[in-house]
């Protein structure tokens, strides 16, 4: 077994959120300054930008796990996270044909900027990504798994989008193995909910909106070898204890 350094939780220009210093290079080139050995880059509703980040990280020798940040119909976030970029380009497809089309206000929510490998803009997406799809969360992780992909439940110690403080609890019938913590979670968040560190795996990401957001040199996985399938095999499986 080895150590791989990760973030799986990095917004680009592509996210209205995301600063438009959130290039495909300035990405990758921060993740191997942070000494990162796989990112995925997850913005919200749409993957435009990750055949661009793709390229460039393979150039560099990064890894980079195909993924975004989906939006369920009860306002959950969920990281969804794919075998290959054909099959995330056909899920995001899928999923921006679900959200309602509402025009971006730039003013308020920020450009939302698709690029090429040199980081030029190839246009703006019009339609705004920060909106709730027609899926709801029990869906999600059937249907990711169909496009080779699994599905995590995001940030769920925040209170803006998490599951616990939506739904009040994670029910095992939701099906999904693994969850995200953020980087500023409370200690109390355990304390009152026990069964988190029990009954999931837990990764620890970003949630970059900046270049100096992303992670550092700290969170891990332990694999025999660092591929993108060993990887979501890790996200996949069954909790079994400590």
């Amino acid at each position: 077994m080895a150590r791989f350094y990760y973030d799986f939780h990095i917004h680009s220009c592509l996210s209205p959120c995301g600063d438009n210093d959130m290039t495909p290079n300035n990405i990758v080139n921060m993740a191997l300054l942070n000494h990162l050995d796989v990112i995925a880059v997850s913005d919200h509703n749409a993957m435009l930008n990750l055949p661009a980040i793709m390229s460039v990280a393979k150039e560099n020798g990064l890894v980079v796990i195909p993924a975004m940040e989906l939006q369920t119909a009860e306002d959950i976030h969920v990281l969804c996270l794919f075998s290959d970029l054909e099959n995330a380009m056909k899920f995001s497809d899928l999923i921006y044909d679900s959200i309602p089309k509402i025009k971006n206000k730039v003013n308020i929510y920020g450009e939302q900027q698709v690029l090429d490998e040199r980081d030029n803009i190839k246009r703006l997406e019009e339609n705004l990504l920060i909106v709730s799809s027609s899926y709801g969360v029990y869906e999600i992780p059937k249907l990711v798994k169909e496009y080779n992909g699994v599905a995590v439940l995001a940030h769920i110690d925040k209170a803006s989008n998490g599951a616990i403080a939506i739904l009040g609890s994670i029910n095992p019938d939701m099906n999904y193995e693994t969850v995200e913590i953020s980087k500023n979670c409370k200690p109390s968040f355990f304390e009152e909910n026990s069964y988190i560190k029990r009954d999931y795996n837990i990764i620890y990401d970003s949630d970059a909106h900046y270049l100096w957001d992303i992670a550092e040199q700290k969170n891990y996985l332990d694999l025999e070898t660092l591929t993108i399938e060993n990887v979501l095999k890790y996200i996949s499986s069954k909790k079994k204890g400590d």
